[in-house]
């Protein structure tokens, strides 16, 4: 594992460099892609602006606020406390989280494993998908770890118990707070804080340097905007956004991400770097030579828990532990490999790795949810696999 990350020389991709001049300003204020084949950097840039106002430029070391990007890299840290042994991926998670016990409509509260939690499948939700304000997580109180609310961890996952399972854990799909109170978990285990797990586990064997659950430097944050016509509007303080059509939407507190005293949210809290999600991707994807994870955890994160059961759209993807995972590439119509990982962040963030290829690639935008799930995430893949063809 390195000791710390330094910042390559910035080889470039033709199709890809075409595809950021076409999508500034209209569609993305600023983005930072980075794509390795291999290991090699094969394309670095940073492009458009950091902050429109100001016209401060896009840099490759901008931190941004990283939302469900922060995912994979918490369900990392726990896998390593499953390889430590101090924890299990298939027994009931109220043996370290006692008070964790949310209850079925007919009032039974059955056991919830941590393999359930971090695959999404464990009958929980998030408030932010919910059809109205008044849905059950609303009433709770509950936290999407992204607001301004100034509950503790162990208050939140209190308030998440007291709504009623969506169904029956490990029968469904649904996106959900699964990896917050995963996080919580770890947390009960250990007796250490989520952010000093997370240092200990993952950010000093890789040599992070930026990526922690709150910036003392709020001069290198990117600034969020929304995608709007004619131009992308400036995301403000406790602005909502629903991502999805018929959900309340997620409720933004800008402050957060330098507010070390907000909760660490497993699944939606790190603040970071493209360089350094890099990193842990990389790691993952050749995890023979990086030693983080034993090779099997490592299966089990890219093996569809569920089978065809996931996210509903892409077709032909299903979920493992931390991230969505193609089981059907012509279901997709998608030039990447049976095999491959990939997921996002709400603030306009999109990676991939195609194992098979020894492709991984990283896109932070300060653009939501453009960013996130329009038509610049596949556009920027198609270019990718063009430029080093398709089926090299």
């Amino acid at each position: 594992m390195n000791a710390a990350l330094s910042l390559d020389p910035a080889p470039t991709l033709p199709s890809v460099q075409q595809l950021l001049q076409r999508v500034h300003p209209q569609r993305l204020v600023g983005a930072v892609v980075l794509v390795r084949e291999h290991g090699a950097l094969r394309h670095a840039s940073a492009t458009g602006l950091a902050d429109r106002e100001s016209a401060t430029p896009m840099q490759r070391d901008q931190l941004f606020r990283l939302a469900s990007v922060s995912k994979p890299l918490l369900t990392t840290v726990i896998l390593r406390l499953v390889a430590e042994g101090v924890l299990e991926l298939d027994a009931p998670v109220q043996r370290w989280l006692p008070v964790f016990r949310p209850a079925l409509a007919d009032g039974s509260t059955p056991p919830i494993s941590l393999r359930q939690l971090l695959s999404h499948s464990s009958g929980l939700g998030y408030r932010f998908l919910e059809a109205d304000a008044d849905g059950p997580y609303a009433r709770a109180g509950v936290s999407d770890g992204m607001d301004a609310n100034p509950l503790t961890l162990a208050e939140n996952v209190q308030r998440i118990a007291q709504a009623p399972l969506l169904f029956a854990p490990g029968s469904q799909w649904m996106y959900s707070l699964g990896v917050d109170v995963a996080g919580a978990v770890a947390e009960a285990a250990t007796g250490e804080t989520l952010q000093a797990l997370f240092a200990r586990l993952l950010a000093t064997p890789l040599g992070l340097r930026d990526t922690a659950f709150a910036s003392a430097e709020p001069a290198r944050l990117a600034t969020p905007y929304v995608s709007d016509l004619p131009l992308p509007h400036r995301l403000q303080e406790g602005e909502v956004v629903a991502p999805f059509e018929g959900t309340v939407g997620i409720d933004y507190s800008l402050a957060r991400a330098t507010n070390a005293r907000r909760f660490a949210s497993a699944g939606a809290g790190l603040v970071g770097t493209a360089d350094e999600v890099m990193a842990v991707l990389e790691a993952l994807r050749d995890v023979r030579a990086s030693a983080l994870l034993p090779a099997a955890l490592v299966a089990e994160m890219a093996r569809a828990q569920l089978g065809e059961q996931g996210p509903p759209e892409p077709a032909g993807w299903g979920f493992g532990l931390g991230f969505a995972v193609l089981r059907d590439a012509a279901a997709s119509g998608t030039p990447q490999s049976e095999g491959s990982w990939r997921w996002g962040g709400a603030y306009g963030h999109s990676w991939f790795v195609d194992p098979a290829r020894g492709l991984s690639v990283v896109a932070l935008t300060n653009t939501l949810y453009e960013g996130m799930d329009g038509a610049f995430v596949d556009e920027l893949r198609d270019a990718i696999y063009a430029d080093l063809g398709a089926a090299r």
